[in-house]
């Protein structure tokens, strides 16, 4: 390189030795991030950069623009009074959701510090939640559903960035590397800083919030897929095994198919629990199963079963306990939940064979409610988070999956299985890249756009109770209460990823 290195680039480049030496990245990951970071300056000093209309940002980050959209945006933001409704609309339910975001940093912050040696230490690739880079984020439709995330995103400021008379320079992508980060729409400066605080909240809040809405959008569709799966075989599964009881005792394993009980069919839940009503503790039966998909078989067996007691297992608890009044408790689980004494207990966790696709089809669930439906939609996306970290990856438990078959409708019928399984896992990604995206970028905190919202936001605020006062006093202050807030925000989110490493 013709100009050579600066002291804060070789401070960069230690740090990401630093990194490697205390474990908290891998050696190939610091390397290709080196390889990249040297890369980028050797183009930007050489001119290359300024020529692609391209620049770096954050040290790693390249950002490509492109004027390519525009037209098309000014199509979209036309019926600009739907737009700047829509704006207006963003704000408020940005601001409600940036409660709850700044509610779970809190919270997450808190019991870290009261906990810190208990806390699972993350890698640093899986803190960066990178398809293909984070272990439970896999390459394929994660990238696809980050692609599109992002494109709507900055669009969306587009458009309100139009609907109120803004220009837009272009358009942008943030590369790190191969992979897309990030994306921006680049509105001119000049009329950014004279536009009303108030609009510039709009053009701010509609990022994350059409992420948000475009979330339980597609969960409709996600949830309408999973509607479309019948089961492989027919019958019951285990999900888990209870010690000392039958099934443990007869060797029934997790996953195993219950087709028949004595030569009775078992088709469904229902099913099952109809034939334990003909039998007692103490009672044995014939279970015929169908080996796990994971085994590769396709024998049926027969193992003998022996039901133990039903009430007594639901009883261990309250006897264990010095305060529980055995008596009401018995009369309760009568009461509540129909157990009596003598009731036969196989011993296992039972789900249906449909148990993967069950869990998000509950929209089409004709014995749910309005009420509850409208409940398990809004929280059906916080549910979603964990489920790729808990299935390494996957969208469903893999022994699960394999138990799916495409429904005799006709959309389910073209694509068959292989083709349902591939929707339902874009749809699922998805909505788990839209949510964590709007959710992420409603960190009151700058750069994120929750941040710009608080600082726009407080400058209003401070300008209507003091309306007195002289306008560049009230902006210098609203400066300083969001750089302090925004510091604040960052010691918060900095508390669950460094206690758990010093501890």
């Amino acid at each position: 390189m013709e100009q050579g290195l600066s002291l804060s680039q070789l401070l960069f480049i230690v740090l990401l030795g630093l990194f490697w030496i205390n474990g908290w990245a891998p050696l190939w990951a610091v390397l290709l991030v080196s390889i990249w970071y040297l890369s980028l300056i050797w183009l930007e000093q050489n001119g290359t950069l300024d020529k692609w209309n391209a620049s770096r940002a954050l040290g790693i980050i390249l950002m490509l623009r492109t004027n390519h959209g525009k037209v098309a945006l000014e199509k979209v933001s036309n019926p600009r009074r739907f737009w700047r409704w829509y704006g207006e609309f963003s704000i408020w339910l940005c601001l409600g959701m940036m409660g709850l975001v700044v509610f779970l940093l809190f919270a997450t912050a808190i019991l870290t510090t009261m906990q810190p040696s208990q806390q699972e230490v993350l890698p640093a690739t899986d803190l960066l939640l990178i398809p293909g880079v984070t272990s439970f984020v896999p390459l394929k439709w994660p990238l696809i559903a980050l692609i599109i995330a992002l494109i709507i995103h900055e669009y969306s400021h587009g458009i309100q960035a139009r609907a109120h008379g803004m220009q837009v320079r272009s358009f942008g992508l943030l590369l790190a590397g191969p992979l897309p980060v990030g994306a921006f729409a680049e509105p001119e400066y000049e009329e950014m800083v004279r536009a009303p605080l108030r609009e510039r909240m709009r053009l701010y809040a509609a990022g994350p919030s059409i992420n948000l809405l475009a979330t339980w959008m597609v969960l409709i569709l996600l949830s309408a897929t999973a509607n479309g799966f019948v089961a492989e075989n027919p019958g019951v599964h285990a999900t888990g095994i209870i010690k000392e009881t039958g099934a443990e005792d007869a060797g029934l394993l997790p996953y195993e198919t219950i087709t028949h009980i004595d030569g009775a069919e078992i088709n469904d839940y229902d099913d099952f629990t109809s034939a334990l009503e003909s039998y007692s503790a103490g009672e044995s039966a014939l279970f015929s199963v169908l080996p796990r998909p994971s085994d590769n078989e396709n024998s049926e067996r027969d193992i003998e079963i022996v039901f133990t007691d039903k009430h007594e297992h639901y009883m261990r608890p309250c006897l264990e306990e010095i305060s529980c009044d055995a008596e009401e408790y018995s009369l309760l689980l009568g009461d509540e939940l129909g157990i009596f004494e003598g009731d036969a207990f196989v011993g296992m966790i039972v789900s249906e064979g449909t148990a993967a696709a069950d869990r998000w089809s509950f929209l089409f669930n004709e014995e749910s409610s309005t009420i509850e439906k409208t409940v398990q939609t809004i929280f059906a996306p916080f549910a979603m988070l964990g489920v790729p970290i808990a299935n390494e990856g996957h969208t469903m438990i893999l022994e699960e999956r394999a138990m799916l078959s495409a429904g005799d409708g006709a959309i389910a019928s073209t694509l068959g299985t292989d083709g349902m399984l591939a929707v339902f896992d874009f749809l699922f990604w998805l909505i788990w890249i839209n949510f964590l995206l709007g959710f992420a970028n409603l960190i009151p905190m700058v750069p994120f756009d929750g941040g710009h919202i608080v600082r726009d936001g407080t400058h209003s605020t401070l300008r209507f109770f003091m309306r007195k006062s002289n306008p560049i006093r009230i902006e210098n202050l609203a400066e300083r209460l969001s750089s302090m807030s925004s510091l604040f925000i960052l010691l918060i989110l900095l508390i669950p990823i460094v206690l758990p490493r010093i501890f």
